[in-house]
């Protein structure tokens, strides 16, 4: 004999405020862009940064560039949800962008280094945070050494903080490995969690 019966059950559709980080040269520009070609349903959220643009990179899109007067304006009119001094640039996370894809209802990703995303923990400890990074610290080394953005000395900067930052990975929810030739893969599995974190029985309450 069936049953009519349907269980009164909706999926929770509360917006997400995603917060990608790791150290410097896991890739997270990459997955982003990635994520944009495949046309994710996310609202991303452009960083202001005081650093110099590079050849590959677009004003508005990649980062808002900004000179470092504009940049400390910002932090007086409190304009940025989180800021930080990175490797002698400043970058920061400007506030009613993310305010209002929430109240648009967007699901929202935002790429910060390791200290924004300890200064969000604080404001939006609801938030998902995901730490992207290689696989070993050897890998990373080779990334930075072949992008050639960078010093020798800048370089042994970012190997030495990152593996500092790799102690913080009790501030995170999820790790994801991106790996050499697998940006897809890294991809997949942000996608995964995103979709793990909408059946929620209890959703997160994101509040700026």
């Amino acid at each position: 004999m069936s049953s009519s019966y349907e269980p009164a059950i909706t999926r929770q559709t509360k917006p997400l405020l995603i917060v990608l980080s790791g150290p410097s040269g896991a890739g997270k520009d990459a997955v982003l862009s990635r994520m944009r070609e495949l046309d994710y349903p996310l609202k991303y959220i452009t960083t202001v940064t005081t650093r110099h643009r590079r050849a590959s990179e677009r004003d508005g899109i990649d980062y808002h560039f900004v000179s470092t007067e504009k940049f400390q304006e910002l932090i007086k009119n409190e304009e940025l949800l989180e800021h930080a001094n990175v490797y002698g640039n400043w970058y920061g996370v400007p506030k009613k962008a993310v305010k209002d894809a929430l109240d648009e209802g967007w699901d929202i990703i935002v790429r910060v280094d390791i200290q924004g995303a300890t200064t969000i923990k604080k404001l939006a400890p609801e938030a998902v945070f995901i730490f992207l990074t290689p696989p070993s610290l050897e890998e990373l080394r080779e990334r930075l050494y072949e992008r050639l953005t960078e010093s020798s000395a800048d370089r042994a900067l970012r190997n030495k903080i990152a593996q500092e930052e790799m102690k913080q990975l009790a501030l995170f929810d999820y790790i994801v490995f991106n790996r050499q030739g697998e940006l897809d893969k890294a991809v997949a599995e942000i996608a995964a969690i995103i979709t793990a974190e909408k059946c929620r029985i209890k959703p997160r309450e994101i509040s700026i």
